[in-house]
């Protein structure tokens, strides 16, 4: 091989012996020259929008391979180093933390593995922070975890020398770490941080909105406040403000700086002092629900060497008894059903011929099986596609292969219903936007938030013959057209979009722009629908159809109607009012021919 340089000599790539020398000698320079710098990062009070806090952060010198603070204490752990730098990173926040004379409390990362050294002088810190004029109540520690914590007893030994002396806890990375749960129930700090992955994109994963509530429910019982870390927008600052989070930190609010900003960005501010309530994210429709176990009975089976005469006795002496299964050694064969053998002993001569024989000869060999797993919906398409006699027989449920019991057919299909009338209530399985239950929920934080908001009732006009004309599945089509129409012209983050249920929709608009939006959204509708038509239809504006009569009747093309009110604060007091007084706005707006939006005007009693 070649070499421009030399060709005798080959070149290798550093020892990792040596990379690790050169940055043991980085970090033994840094210590000894004191090469640490201190950034501070605003924590914010939700509701005031007041900076109460800084959290101190800490840098390697920037042209350094310890310039990162991961990259730091990793050497500094690799070294044997990592009280002797977490000491001075400490001395270091502390120091600018007083020199900058900055306002509020100070949050000081403490590793646990300091937190407990026993070999450690006792109140060096406290001395210290009195030393440059810091208040032990300004200071709380936040303890980070790195490593797993597992001598609890030890750990609360030192925060309660900690408390006795005047600071709080806090803990960081709630939901990351190790053991942050365990160490929340041991320690009751008087502060818990969300970790940031639970909090980005909190607006639009109803999964991270629930867990931060719940976390924020056991922070009320306990007396813990909560802080969210990582807030990067105002859509999720608003959310996690709603739910009632104490404080929040993030770029959003305030990047780390050396020197940073006493008061936070006069956007989140406003933000946070405006009246109203943000939008929570909404599930979807359930795809996978329940599996088929909920629907298993215990039903005793029969082995395949009973004959038909012993077979017909259990169905004599048991006149309630439609199905009986076959399982030879725990695996099912099939099913025979009463009326099958009835049928057949009914017969000249059967009894006679097949009564002795194994009673595999009535069995239905093609009975449905399904493992305990399997979900209500799988079932359910494999029983439409398989014979009608299999929804009255009902199906076998197996574990792993062997048999557990039956389940019905009329079961499932109950179960079925309800989890679609369940899914409706939340989320609209055509248009999957939320349904009464969410809409409900949310007109009830407006009306407790005390803010006024405009309600808008959408129907649309000669739906009904439309579907019998053009077919149901083109009448999907504009329910979806429609929902899709309602989505665009709503901002995200302010108005709740919601399906009633067929072709009725709801809008709760906080947008003060809410009635351009919906004459846009008419517009839009008038523009679109045509295209559901034939040409012929289009041209004379309308088709000819049957009434409930029989009589032919000329409809006009589908038209969109909005019946609209505003609710001022503590005008009304339950959603069911709220329901009531915007039907009757979309009552009035039907009578007007056309696309159309009626705005009722009045202020309506309390």
């Amino acid at each position: 091989m070649n070499s421009v340089l030399s060709p005798n000599i080959i070149y290798l790539p550093p020892k990792a012996e040596d990379e690790e020398a050169v940055l043991r000698a980085h970090l033994y320079d840094i210590l000894a020259r004191r090469q640490l710098s201190a950034l501070f990062q605003p924590i914010v009070h939700m509701q005031s929008g007041d900076i109460i806090a800084y959290e101190g952060l800490i840098r390697g010198p920037s042209d350094s391979p310890l310039h990162a603070p991961m990259n730091l204490f990793k050497v500094a752990r690799a070294n044997g180093l990592t009280v002797e730098v977490e000491h001075l990173c400490r001395r270091v926040v502390l120091e600018r933390f007083a020199e900058l004379q900055l306002p509020g409390k100070l949050f000081l990362n403490v590793s646990p593995e300091c937190l407990m050294q026993r070999d450690a002088p006792h109140g060096e810190t406290l001395e210290y922070i009195h030393q440059i004029g810091i208040n032990p109540d300004r200071v709380i520690i936040e303890l980070t975890e790195n490593q797993p914590t597992y001598d609890y007893e030890l750990m609360r030994e030192a925060v309660l020398h900690y408390r006795n002396m005047g600071f709080q806890i806090a803990i960081d990375d709630l939901g990351e770490g190790f053991s942050s749960l365990r160490l929340w129930s041991e320690l009751r700090p008087e502060y818990v941080k969300i970790d940031m992955h639970f909090i980005q994109g909190i607006n639009h994963d109803p999964v991270k909105l629930q867990f931060v509530r719940s976390i924020q429910e056991i922070a009320d019982k306990s007396d813990t406040l909560v802080i969210a870390e990582g807030i990067e927008t105002q859509a999720e600052l608003l959310v996690l403000r709603d739910v009632g989070v104490a404080f929040g930190q993030g770029y959003h609010l305030g990047r780390p700086h050396a020197q940073p900003a006493r008061a936070a960005p006069a956007e989140v501010v406003k933000a946070l002092a405006r009246n109203g309530v943000a939008v929570y994210p909404q599930r979807g429709a359930e795809k996978n629900g329940a599996s088929i176990y909920k629907l298993l009975h215990q039903t005793d089976s029969v082995p395949s060497s009973m004959n038909n005469n012993e077979l017909y006795e259990i169905f004599v002496r048991h006149p309630k008894l439609l199905i009986i299964p076959v399982v030879d050694d725990g695996v099912p064969l099939g099913l025979v059903s009463r009326f099958d053998m009835i049928e057949h002993f009914a017969r000249p001569y059967q009894r006679e011929l097949y009564g002795k024989k194994s009673c595999k000869q009535f069995m239905d060999s093609n009975a449905l099986i399904a493992d305990k797993d399997t979900s209500l919906q799988d079932l359910s398409f494999r029983m439409v596609q398989a014979d009608a006699q299999q929804l009255f027989n009902g199906f076998i449920i197996t574990d792993q292969g062997r048999y557990l019991g039956m389940g019905t057919g009329h079961d499932l299909m109950r179960e079925i219903t309800q989890m679609q009338i369940n899914a409706a209530r939340y989320a609209n399985p055509l248009t999957q936007l939320p349904g009464n239950v969410p809409i409900n929920e949310h007109i009830d934080r407006l009306l407790e938030s005390g803010t006024r908001f405009w309600v808008c009732y959408f129907d649309l006009d000669h739906f009904k013959p439309f579907n019998d004309v053009y077919g149901y599945r083109r009448g999907d089509d504009v329910i979806q057209l429609t929902g899709r129409l309602l989505s665009e012209r709503t901002d995200a983050n302010r108005d709740f979009v919601g399906h009633i249920g067929g072709d009725d929709f709801m809008i709760l608009f906080q947008s003060e722009d809410w009635e351009a939006r919906c004459n846009a959204i008419l517009q839009e509708f008038e523009r679109n629908v045509q295209d559901f038509y034939s040409i012929e239809d289009r041209e004379r504006g309308g088709y000819i159809s049957e009434d409930r009569q029989g009589k032919k009747v000329f409809y006009s093309l589908m038209s969109l109607s909005i019946g609209a009110i505003r609710v001022e604060p503590h005008q009304y007091y339950t959603h069911h009012q709220i329901a009531t007084a915007a039907a009757e706005s979309k009552k009035q707006a039907k009578k007007i021919h056309g696309n159309s939006l009626f705005v009722d005007r009045r202020q309506q009693p309390s």
